[in-house]
């Protein structure tokens, strides 16, 4: 039997994540965005031990945050994460927030890249280091 590869990652919203309004707080989003690339980076073979022991570590370095829907406590969401690289050293990443009925919660875009953790400067070949890394690049859209 093949397993089927889960583009995204899913998540029930948590009474403590709920602020005054009843809706999760504007910084969970971010945190859901987070957990979802984490994610992907694993399944890709990129956890962050492998990362620390290559020397690199991937940075955020613009990160908008667009609201459509409310998710409130007990709601099932899914959040997608899809990597856009260019041919310089930063790379776009999608991520939908749909709510388990289907409806677009939020959309959190954001500007990554790979900081090599000695220079303290980003990889100039962020995409030939992370396929050599990776044990499924294409996870990463590489």
């Amino acid at each position: 039997m093949t397993a089927t590869l889960r583009t995204t990652t899913h998540v029930v919203v948590r009474g403590y994540e709920i602020d005054a309004l009843g809706h999760i707080a504007h910084t969970v989003y971010m945190q859901y965005a987070e957990h979802a690339r984490w994610e992907r980076m694993a399944a890709a073979g990129l956890d962050v031990q492998t990362l620390l022991q290559a020397g690199v570590m991937p940075i955020m370095m613009e990160t908008t945050l667009v609201y459509r829907k409310e998710l409130r406590f007990g709601d099932e969401a899914e959040i997608g994460c899809e990597f856009e690289w260019g041919t310089g050293k930063t790379a776009r990443v999608s991520q939908p927030i749909h709510r388990g009925d289907g409806v677009l919660s939020a959309e959190v875009t954001s500007v990554a890249g790979l900081l090599d953790l000695s220079r303290r400067k980003l990889v100039e070949a962020p995409i030939e280091r992370l396929r050599e890394l990776a044990t499924a690049p294409e996870l990463l859209g590489i």
